[in-house]
């Protein structure tokens, strides 16, 4: 049983997180997977290129993939990709640096958090596996939403499964269609850095170099500050 946690009044109700890259560090799961479909198939595929597919829906990357010669149906390849990182899931699971212990702050002062992801759910799932707990009151993934980030849907649907405005919600994301998606629904958005520049989002996000160590307090600090912007 997790003991109620001691903590200052925050002026939100929900948090609303990303998987990959964000809650966990898959993004390296999904670039070697991408490397070695291509390079089944006599193609090449950069690191640079992978880049360009961070935070996009499945379908959207497939067709990419396929752009660039992949003589596969866009099914297909999505299918591909998902068995291959959910394999390497099972043998792995790589957490972010303070995601867990965040969320943990997050169970304990009894606010409830949804995963918002472009990850279908049966990845999400064996990644929520490894959790210790339901510290997950909700799951938004890419195969269950008709428009994926950039488009807000997946955020207001996290924030209605929540039953919680989308102002009233935090939001963390690792990418610029994350930051996009999270930013348009209107909740109050964390950029965390990791593989791709968020420059461009800064002054409608708050931009954090990590999650490591930081409190529920100095989260509605900043969202505070940022919103008097």
């Amino acid at each position: 049983m997790t003991a109620p946690l001691s903590v200052p009044p925050v002026s939100f109700a929900a948090a609303l997180w990303d998987m990959d890259g964000t809650l966990v560090d898959t993004e390296p799961y999904w670039i070697a997977e991408e490397q070695a479909l291509m390079n089944a198939h006599g193609l090449s595929w950069s690191h640079a290129d992978s880049m360009q597919l961070v935070g996009n829906e499945l379908m959207v990357s497939a067709e990419v993939l396929r752009s660039h010669g992949l003589p596969l149906p866009a099914e297909e390849i999505v299918e591909t990709l998902i068995a291959g990182v959910i394999e390497r899931i099972h043998a792995h699971v790589p957490f972010r640096p303070g995601a867990r212990e965040l969320l943990r702050q997050f169970a304990q002062a009894g606010i409830p958090c949804a995963l918002v992801t472009m990850s279908y759910r049966r990845l999400a799932e064996a990644v929520l596996h490894a959790l210790p707990g339901e510290w997950f009151a909700a799951v938004v993934p890419g195969d269950e939403v008709t428009h994926g980030k950039p488009h807000p849907e997946p955020y207001l649907r996290g924030a209605e499964l929540l039953g919680v405005a989308p102002a009233d919600c935090l939001s963390f994301e690792d990418s610029i269609p994350g930051l996009t998606s999270a930013v348009d629904a209107g909740t109050r958005a964390f950029g965390i850095r990791h593989l791709v520049d968020l420059d461009e989002a800064a002054g409608r996000a708050v931009l954090l170099p990590s999650l490591e160590g930081v409190t529920l307090a100095e989260l509605d600090r900043l969202a505070a500050g940022a919103a008097q912007h």
